[in-house]
């Protein structure tokens, strides 16, 4: 007789498949139910709609997080309201279950491991440190009824109305406001503010946001208005705001004060590495007066598509908080007509930290690259480099390639094509241009052996787009 051994995971999936097939009988065990079968016996019940054992599971829940989010590919109401359904029962319960620890309901699509780890399917939600948090925190159920229920998710808010997911939980979550508290790590704002806007704001706990992207067209009075909340996420990690456009009859004056509006709201941010803002046409001439209220050093600076003055230009290379970039990202600002030694001494200053650099679209000349390219050859810790969208010559081009030659952690180059690949009415002349890659391919190559090179045109003079076939030269290794 020949005997298969199975894995404990697939012996736990088989045990909760079995249980799962007498309903009431799954609700009465859940007491007595091992801590190992409850993963596993939540996704079986999921997936096959046991609406009724997954109530009474959430009420017995042994670990401190339910990551149900994880299971759902979109928001599903109908699990949302089994799972709040649960919690209400619960709350109207005078004695706990024994082993209820319940503290975290989150309702994101979360990208840890809790469900894989005990049921072996393939969902992700906590991680496994959590996991070990889980099964040895001594929170009993009298402790965890005092400890306020905290439901974790991640929002985008739009100009239209709420989906049926998001109103049901809101509407929830206000009528039990003494018991819970309304977390999110990430939020994301997509067109104009409205009133809707003010009360999800009003109702989350503002101190466990730490990624804010803001995507909308904002007039500086309506930046102004929502600053406040800004400065109670004394958490936040990521700042980015786009859009941000000045109507012509706003003074210097007032602009100057509706952006201090905003960031004064910085002193009390203690934690943001990463500050990014695009199309903020009122940044012009005020960069100082953004950066200098900034409490620790960035991680990550993206300044995209903005207007700046020379003031704010010789500033960004003499900022205390820009000495440590890990990240250094200006496409879109056109450097033609400023001095290249801002730039050459911000590279120097972050020599030894810089992971990125994106200069594209930036209209940089021939001599502003020189200029900064022995600054550049110290950046060691550089792994991407993009220069696209730059009309360089191929003997400048070969001089930043033999000055990044020796970059040896560079995973990733993007260069433009050179200036001798076009004819005198600016069209690509693809014989030619593929040759120059070539020779510019072969005096990296002598070096080391690129990773992701690529030589990309600039826009088509006729339609202004680039199309795929202007990728040049593409080594993947």
């Amino acid at each position: 007789v020949r005997m298969s051994i199975q894995s404990p995971t697939t012996l736990l999936e088989l045990a909760g498949s079995s249980l799962l097939s007498d309903k009431s009988r799954a609700i009465l065990d859940l007491e007595d139910l091992p801590i190992e079968l409850f993963p596993p016996l939540f996704v079986e019940a999921f997936s096959r709609g046991h609406t009724e054992v997954l109530k009474k599971m959430v009420q017995a829940w042994p670990f401190t997080c339910l990551p149900l989010g994880a299971l759902m590919r979109k928001p599903q109401l109908e699990m949302l309201q089994v799972a709040l359904d649960g919690l209400d029962m619960l709350h109207g319960q005078q004695d706990r279950p024994r082993r209820w620890k319940l503290q975290v309901l989150d309702l994101r699509r979360a990208p840890w491991n809790f469900w894989r780890m005990w049921s072996g399917a393939v969902v992700d939600a906590c991680s496994p440190e959590d996991i070990k948090k889980n099964r040895t925190l001594k929170v009993g159920p009298a402790m965890a009824a005092k400890l306020p229920l905290k439901i974790f998710i991640d929002l985008c808010l739009t100009e239209g109305p709420m989906d049926e997911f998001l109103t049901h939980l809101f509407l929830w979550v206000i009528q039990r406001r003494d018991r819970l508290h309304l977390c999110c790590n990430r939020l994301k704002i997509f067109g104009k503010p409205t009133h809707h806007t003010r009360k999800v704001l009003r109702l989350l706990q503002l101190d466990s946001v730490q990624k804010v992207e803001v995507h909308c067209t904002w007039v500086p009075s309506t930046l102004a208005t929502y600053a406040p909340f800004l400065g109670q996420m004394r958490n936040l990690r990521k700042l980015l705001v786009s859009q941000v456009h000045v109507p012509a009859h706003t003074s210097p004056e007032e602009q100057k004060w509706l952006l201090a509006k905003l960031t004064s709201q910085f002193l009390r941010m203690d934690c943001l590495q990463k500050f990014c803002v695009d199309a903020v046409l009122l940044l012009e001439g005020h960069l100082e007066q953004v950066l200098r209220h900034l409490k620790t050093p960035l991680e990550a600076l993206s300044i995209t598509n903005c207007p700046l003055s020379d003031s704010d230009w010789n500033y960004l290379s003499q900022c205390p908080n820009t000495s440590q970039l890990r990240h250094l990202d200006l496409r879109g600002i056109k450097l033609t007509n400023f001095s290249p030694v801002p730039l050459q001494i911000l590279l120097e200053m972050v020599a030894a930290t810089l992971k990125s650099l994106d200069l594209e679209a930036c209209e940089i000349t021939d001599s502003q690259l020189q200029a900064i390219l022995p600054a550049l050859s110290r950046c060691s810790q550089l792994r991407i480099l993009c220069f696209f969208g730059n009309r360089i010559s191929m003997s400048v081009l070969k001089d930043l390639l033999l000055h990044t030659a020796r970059l040896s952690q560079l995973s990733r180059e993007l260069y433009p094509a050179p200036l001798e690949s076009y004819d005198s009415q600016g069209a690509i002349h693809p014989g030619r241009c593929s040759q120059l890659c070539a020779e510019l391919t072969a005096i990296l190559k002598e070096f080391r052996q690129p990773n992701i090179l690529i030589f990309r045109t600039i826009s088509c003079p006729q339609c202004g787009r680039i199309s795929t076939a202007f990728i040049l030269h593409c080594c993947c290794i």
